[in-house]
């Protein structure tokens, strides 16, 4: 029996060897002229002159893909809400559940990515050795390019233009890098008027109890320290990122705002005794982010962040942020997907948010 074993492990060894060589060879029989681009971590990688096909390695890079070219994407890395797929294009909501080569709990093997036929594979995201070596590792088992993009919120204008270049779309990505540019302005406009210590301390409640947040600097609350906020959650060595706590934690920080993901929590909290002591449950200044079709906050961390940039200034500092939200939305959801928001679905984007 061992040997049998031994000899039927041997043989699906030589058959997924053999099926990976036939794919790359497919692959690049198919691909025709290649050209050459730097991405964000400096690996030079061929991509064909012509890409038609992506593979989203994770939901940012789906969500970046989506606001630059959606009828290249292929599939979604996680499945799409029903909730998302009124604000996208009937192809768009139709999409499969391909699986993620990154983040937590990847779930796409390279067999599905072979079969899905892409000419690039994108991950946008946080460009460490953990990444290069994973991106390395699929281009090599595959034969199909892997480019980084660099997800930080600082260097979105730049990494637009990039992935632009490499999916054929320069004048689209400069649309997108051009808002960019323009809400980071619009921002540090505002900021440049209120002092440092005027700043509201803000904790980012994530998950149904409200007690996973994201410690200062990290990819997940980024968006909060941009649009001035003083994130609660101080990082104090180590790495930042996603961290559990404990009610009592955020008891002790007393944040005068609190920011969630979760509509649920929400609700929830302002009904509970324990949470109503924390300040800005108690002040009424616990709201909820828009999510639809992504998260204005997270959600992934990706370009459907720059609406919740506006949206953020405008609720930490009212009296120097005089933007119409819904005007801002509108000219958001057009530009970016291509929707045109009406009564209807502002109810639903809107809903808890303290929008109107």
């Amino acid at each position: 029996m061992p040997s049998y074993n031994k000899k039927h492990g041997q043989t699906l060894m030589k058959c997924r060897s053999i099926f990976y060589a036939i794919a790359a060879l497919s692959l690049c029989a198919t691909s025709g002229a290649a050209r050459d681009v730097s991405d964000s971590a400096g690996r030079n990688v061929d991509v064909p002159e012509r890409v038609e096909r992506v593979f989203a390695a994770g939901a940012p890079a789906a969500v970046a893909i989506v606001v630059l070219a959606p009828d290249k994407l292929l599939g979604w890395p996680v499945r799409l809400r029903d909730g998302s797929k009124p604000f996208l294009s009937p192809r768009l909501a139709a999409l499969p559940e391909l699986g993620r080569l990154t983040g937590r709990g990847d779930t796409a093997n390279l067999e599905v990515v072979i079969a899905s036929k892409p000419d690039v594979v994108v991950d946008y995201g946080t460009v460490a050795a953990t990444y290069i070596s994973l991106a390395d590792r699929v281009q090599s088992q595959t034969s199909i390019p892997v480019v980084l993009v660099d997800g930080r919120f600082e260097n979105t204008p730049a990494s637009l233009r990039l992935l632009g270049k490499i999916l054929g779309v320069e004048a689209r990505a400069e649309a997108i890098a051009r808002y960019a540019e323009e809400t980071f302005a619009l921002v540090d406009g505002i900021l440049a008027k209120v002092a440092s210590d005027k700043r509201p301390s803000v904790y980012l409640a994530r998950a149904a109890n409200g007690l996973e947040t994201g410690i200062e600097g990290s990819i997940n609350t980024e968006i909060l320290e941009r649009a001035g906020g003083r994130n609660v959650a101080r990082r104090e060595g180590g790495r930042a990122g996603l961290a559990q706590v404990s009610l009592e934690q955020v008891l002790t920080w007393n944040p005068e705002m609190i920011v969630t993901l979760n509509r649920e929590f929400m609700v929830a909290a302002r009904k509970d005794q324990a949470w109503s002591a924390v300040r800005a449950v108690r002040e009424g200044k616990l709201v909820a982010a828009p999510d639809f079709p992504f998260g204005w906050i997270d959600g992934p961390p990706s370009l459907n962040r720059l609406i919740g940039l506006r949206w953020l200034v405008t609720l930490f500092f009212p009296e120097h942020a005089k933007l119409d939200m819904r005007a801002e939305a509108r000219r958001f959801y057009k530009l970016f997907y291509d929707f045109e928001l009406t009564d209807e679905s502002f109810k639903t984007l809107f809903a808890d948010t303290g929008l109107k």
